[in-house]
């Protein structure tokens, strides 16, 4: 386990939204959400029915959210899909980033549509045309200029940035590619003085061998619940 801040990270994107990433908060009470076009992610203060019901009034009736709670309170006005166990991920100040061994190409908003297409192949539904707002991507091209491999950022809070969308096309997979786009937004990181942190699926045990062979240690691990309105 590592040092961070439970203030923080017990709770990550209630912290992102009311820090740094606040200028896109939707909120009500005790819940705020992201909107729909950024990512399907929303948070409680706490979990009990008033935030719930305060969660479901930021809801439209055909969307579905995810949000993080160790205790589910249930409500009638929602119903929860289903729950993914996640581990939290961060990396050690005392790791060096290896030099760049990649040709790598800044993404951005312009590229939305691109960034959208590779990332469904992976993990469909989670990167959406405004996602690339929050925060700095790096990308690989193929010889004939087709996006192959991205990486870069999501939450961010106070002193620390999410590591996310990482993935390749399985046409390219297995050479290496993600490791160094990683390490690319690791060193974005050191140099804007902020810790690199990440979230994977606890399932997916490919991913989490990758993350600690480069260093990456367990925080803790988080439940995410997706939900949508019932009425």
């Amino acid at each position: 386990m590592t040092d961070l801040p439970d203030y923080l990270f017990a709770n990550p994107v209630w912290s992102a939204l009311h820090s740094q990433h606040r200028h896109f908060a939707v909120a009500k009470g005790n819940a705020c959400r992201y909107p729909a076009e950024v990512v399907p992610f929303a948070s409680i203060a706490q979990s009990n029915p008033a935030a719930m019901q305060q969660l479901h009034a930021l809801l439209t009736p055909e969307e579905s959210v995810w949000f993080a709670a160790d205790h589910y309170a249930e409500i009638p006005e929602l119903i929860r899909h289903e729950t993914l166990p996640c581990l939290q991920m961060t990396l050690p100040q005392t790791i060096v980033p290896p030099d760049s061994s990649i040709a790598t190409v800044p993404l951005s908003c312009a590229n939305a549509n691109e960034m959208v297409a590779l990332t469904t192949l992976a993990f469909p539904g989670f990167f959406r045309p405004r996602t690339c707002e929050m925060g700095s991507y790096f990308g690989v091209r193929s010889l004939s200029g087709e996006l192959i491999a991205m990486g870069g950022e999501r939450l961010k809070l106070d002193g620390f940035s999410e590591i996310s969308a990482v993935c390749t096309h399985p046409s390219f997979r297995g050479q290496g590619f993600a490791a160094r786009l990683m390490w690319e937004v690791v060193r974005k990181h050191r140099r804007e003085g902020v810790r690199s942190f990440l979230h994977v699926s606890a399932a997916n045990q490919n991913a989490i061998k990758l993350y600690v062979y480069l260093g990456f240690q367990v925080t803790r691990t988080v439940t995410l619940h997706r939900v949508s309105r019932n009425v």
